[in-house]
Formats: C-alpha cells, sequence, structure tokens
C-alpha cells in the first residue's frame, strides 16, 4: 500500500507548473527546505539568469562514496492537448494519479524525497546523492552544468539511477537525440529572372535530400542492434521554413533535423556529412552570390547510453525492483551524460513512457507502490553486488 506521505508529495510537485520555458525554482526550493528539516545541506546550480537551478544534496555525510537518484524537474507543455481534467490537478482516479509530470518524472523524484529519513538512516555502506535538474526535456542542459560540478567538487559517485519511466525494469541502452538548426542565405530576384538569384529553398531542399538518403541508408545497411522498436540510426527533418511569394526568388531558408544514433554509431559523424555536402554547394552559390552559403546550429545534443546487464548498478536495480531482466527504451535520457563523465548508469522508474507527454498523462499507484519498495530497499541495503 502506497503511504499517505508518498502520494501527497507526489501530488505537491505535480502541481507546481515546471514547463520548460518556466521557472523550476518553486519545486528546487521546496526540495530544499523539505531537506533542510532533516539537516541536510543542498547545493544549487543556476542558469545564466538564475531563474532555473539543479539540486545536489547528499544524504549520508562521511560515507565514502554514494549512488546518484537522478530525475529532471522540467516537463512538457500541454498547450492544444484535449485533457479531461486540470494537468496541474494530480487528480487521482480508478488507481492512477493524473497530471502532467505524473510519468515523465516527478514521481520518481518525489519518492526519493519521500524517504529521505529512511536513507540518513540507512546501514548501506554508500551515501544516496540527490541531483535533480533542469531543461532536460529541451536539450539536457541542466544535468551538464550539475556534472561539471560534481567533477570541480571532488564528488566521485559510485553509480547513478536515473528514474525516468520504464515501468519499473531497468533500461540498459536508449540511443542518441542530435538536432541542429541549417540557415541557408541565398540571393533574391523577381521569380522571371531566376539565372540571377540563389533559391535558397531549392539549395536546402538538396541538402535535405542527402538527410533522406542518410536514412534510407541506415535502414537499409546499418547492422541491426536488436531490442529497439527501431532497431537502425534514423534521420529526419522536423520543421522548415522559406520564401515570401510565389514570385519572388527566396533569399533564406531554415530547417531543423535530427538524428537517433544507436549506441553502436556516432551521430557526430552523421552530422560532419550533413556539413561537407552542403560545403560542397557552396562554390556554385557564391559564384552569383558570395555572401551565399550554409549555416549550422546545434540545438542539442543527448549522447546515447549503452549500460550492462552484468554492472552491479544494473543488477542492484534488478533486486530492488523484483525484475530479472532488462530493456531498451526509445527516448533519450540524461543516462548517457552520467556514464559518459565515468558513473556507471541504469534507467529504472515508474510509469510509461506510452503515457508521458500525452493528454491525460498518468501514472498507476500500482507503480507508485512498486517504486516505495525500491526506495525502501535501496535504504535497507547493506552491499550493491
Amino acid at each position: 500500500m502506497l503511504s499517505s506521505h508518498s502520494l501527497e508529495l507526489v501530488q505537491t510537485l505535480v502541481r507546481m507548473n515546471t514547463v520548460s520555458d518556466r521557472s523550476n525554482l518553486e519545486l528546487i526550493h521546496f526540495i530544499r527546505d523539505e531537506l533542510a528539516k532533516l539537516g541536510v545541506k543542498s547545493r544549487l546550480t543556476f542558469n545564466a539568469d538564475k531563474t532555473k537551478a539543479n539540486l545536489f544534496a547528499t544524504l549520508g555525510e562521511g560515507k565514502p562514496a554514494g549512488i546518484i537518484l537522478s530525475g529532471h524537474t522540467d516537463t512538457v507543455p500541454w498547450d492544444g492537448q484535449a485533457w479531461t481534467v486540470d494537468p496541474l490537478s494530480a487528480t487521482v482516479k480508478d488507481g492512477k494519479l493524473l497530471g502532467r509530470g505524473s510519468a515523465d518524472m516527478k514521481s520518481f523524484i518525489a519518492l526519493a524525497v519521500a524517504h529521505a529519513k529512511a536513507f540518513l538512516e540507512s546501514p548501506a555502506p554508500f551515501a544516496i546523492h540527490y541531483a535533480f535538474t533542469y531543461e532536460e526535456e529541451i536539450g539536457c542542459f541542466g544535468v551538464k552544468e550539475l556534472i561539471a560540478d560534481l567533477r570541480d567538487t571532488g564528488v566521485q559517485p559510485l553509480a547513478c539511477i536515473v528514474g525516468e519511466p520504464t515501468l519499473m525494469i531497468p533500461a540498459i541502452a536508449h540511443k542518441g537525440v542530435y538536432r541542429y538548426k541549417c540557415c541557408v542565405r541565398g540571393k533574391e530576384a523577381h521569380s522571371s529572372l531566376t539565372p540571377q538569384s540563389v533559391n535558397a529553398i531549392e539549395m536546402a531542399a538538396r541538402v535535405i535530400g542527402k538527410l533522406r538518403d542518410m536514412a534510407e541508408g541506415f535502414e537499409r545497411d546499418e547492422p541491426r542492434y536488436d531490442g529497439f522498436d527501431v532497431p537502425f540510426s534514423t534521420a529526419s527533418v522536423g520543421q522548415f521554413h522559406g520564401g515570401i511569394a510565389d514570385n519572388v526568388v527566396p533569399r533564406d531558408a531554415e530547417f531543423r533535423y535530427e538524428f537517433r544514433d544507436l549506441p553502436t554509431a556516432d551521430a557526430r559523424a552523421m552530422q560532419s556529412e550533413v556539413v561537407a555536402h552542403a560545403r560542397s554547394l557552396e562554390p556554385g552559390m557564391k559564384r552569383v552570390a558570395a555572401d551565399a552559403g550554409f549555416s549550422f546550429e546545434t540545438i542539442c545534443e543527448i549522447p546515447s547510453f549503452l549500460g550492462s546487464a552484468s554492472d552491479p548498478v544494473t543488477r542492484l536495480a534488478q533486486r530492488l525492483s523484483g525484475e530479472s531482466g532488462t530493456t531498451l527504451v526509445a527516448f533519450g535520457t540524461e543516462a548517457g551524460l552520467f556514464r559518459q563523465s565515468g558513473i556507471p548508469t541504469v534507467v529504472c522508474g515508474p510509469g510509461s513512457i506510452v503515457q508521458a507527454h500525452q493528454p491525460d498523462e498518468f501514472v498507476t499507484l500500482e507503480q507508485l507502490e512498486r517504486c516505495e519498495k525500491f526506495m525502501l530497499g535501496l535504504a535497507g541495503i547493506r552491499e550493491i553486488g
């Protein structure tokens, strides 16, 4: 049976509006104050304008190492979605808790904080670290600052558990997410005088065609990675803008695209191939207009994650969750960045990604109960093995 304290804490966090374009400080300060009641100090690292913060706290100061419980505090918006309840209501109905962020991923954060006292009293030979971040949903920006801060302060955790929704099944791999913007500068002209112009849309289309060719090549030729819904890397264009009138050759065009690379692939090499193709088109463009060409901007680079079923942290997550197997997930998380920094990592949390980002997002009370047992088990454990 889920404790009333845990349920209340989940509802409290879900009722805070932390959509990525807003501040998360209400939630961060709430957790800081809850931990302060137990004598636990929190370290906050802020974004440039001090409107958002990461929180890092250690429960069990003085123990030689610790396990990170990691979660992002931001959520996606719900504009235009057909919700049947207030997205910030944290309504409990038919065995579910509904609300934005209930699955992705405030429930894990709330349940971790609900068990702070148990972690402080734990007989485990390791500490528990809380690492709660901002702006995961738009590019994992907060966690990069948090990891850099840990490195600067000399914190060297044993392992990390990222509590994204996996139905409490430990996940040991996911694809990377690499997004870019391409801006094309051409030269406008009356559409009756096309030889005197550089058509930005047409030049953009040539690069988009290259992306399509690459995507088809991944599907045709890339070695399969069994366990993923799509067992090969993908490329796709998500946005395109360009042109001002039918009879004006467009000077400017812009498009955005992404790669989702397998853990065995190299998204940066993919991006280099796209840039090289664009550069090969520029000499012809510049013969007409010296300032014509392509520019690229990185929107986000979230590395793929590859753990192992044999990692001690994976075996620990299996013991605590009662799951004998592991899974792979299609979505990106902060796990790749923790792993890239040298911290063994696993992804395991309550709820399903199928419900995340959807109208009437929910987590079942059964999943919350399982996560609570996970936390209680972690507090009572004496070794990771």
